[in-house]
């Protein structure tokens, strides 16, 4: 019962904002084109803050939804055989320039070039998204953010590694539980909903594999990914991964996978 409510609230929240969404997509759209009655800097700034906060519910009703799915047992993964070492370089690369402008360095690493895997592209996508998301928020300026790929023992181990705060070793063993935060005493525009790393361990737990962090406070953390080395069904010549098509599209899931690292504005 519970779940069916979450699944019918969040759709009824979902198409609203959708529209409101679309509505500030249009005026940003006139803006760009040099409308005069555009030109009011508050004003576009207040729109910003308001695209920043629809994004924001949007990715929380999003995740809300596929919780919800993922706990009925409606949640199915397309999987292909994929390279994953180029899926993983290349969402880092994509983030590259967001990187720059929060001030973090930002390293791709591994010791090989091809390891051909059953995937979902766009699930394993939304697990680095997520990752590096919470990395960011939680590291400095001049800080580091470290992503790795390496292979072991027939696993594909994926961390994503950066030198912030650490999270509490009491919290370790709670961090991928639902609506769990790191520390209820740092600043709330740190803080995402808690949903979003219980769905990245269930993503993961879809491939079959696991997840699990390491940590030390003041010193950073790294959470890793394994997944089995085993073929999909497909020829892996024949693989592309998803960020050759709309670049436009998948700037958009940056944007809405990165919401949360910006801080609210109230006006």
């Amino acid at each position: 019962m519970k779940t069916e409510f979450l699944a019918n609230i969040s759709h009824e929240l979902r198409t609203p904002l959708n529209v409101m969404l679309s509505g500030l997509q249009l005026l940003e759209m006139h803006k760009n084109k040099g409308d005069i009655m555009f030109k009011d800097e508050e004003l576009m700034e207040k729109a910003y803050y308001v695209k920043q906060n629809g994004y924001r519910l949007l990715r929380l009703i999003n995740n809300l939804i596929d919780v919800t799915k993922i706990d009925s047992g409606f949640f199915h993964l397309q999987l292909e055989t994929k390279n994953i070492v180029e899926v993983i370089e290349d969402i880092t690369l994509s983030i590259g320039e967001y990187m720059k402008q929060k001030g973090i360095n930002l390293i791709f690493d591994t010791n090989e070039e091809e390891l051909y895997i059953s995937i979902d592209t766009d699930k394993i996508e939304r697990i680095m998204l997520n990752l590096l998301s919470n990395a960011i928020k939680f590291t400095p300026e001049d800080g580091t953010i470290l992503v790795t790929v390496n292979c072991s023992d027939h696993l594909v181990k994926v961390s994503v590694k950066d030198d912030g705060i650490g999270i509490p070793r009491a919290m370790q063993k709670e961090i991928f539980n639902r609506f769990t935060q790191v520390d209820s005493s740092l600043h709330r525009n740190k803080q995402g909903s808690g949903i979003g790393l219980s769905l990245v361990k269930s993503l993961v737990e879809l491939h079959k594999g696991k997840i699990y962090v390491e940590s030390l406070e003041g010193k950073g953390s790294t959470f890793t990914f394994e997944l089995p080395v085993a073929k999909g069904k497909e020829n892996p010549e024949a693989a592309v991964t998803s960020l050759d098509g709309d670049k436009s599209a998948y700037n958009e899931k940056i944007v809405l996978e990165f919401s949360d690292i910006h801080e609210s504005n109230t006006f």
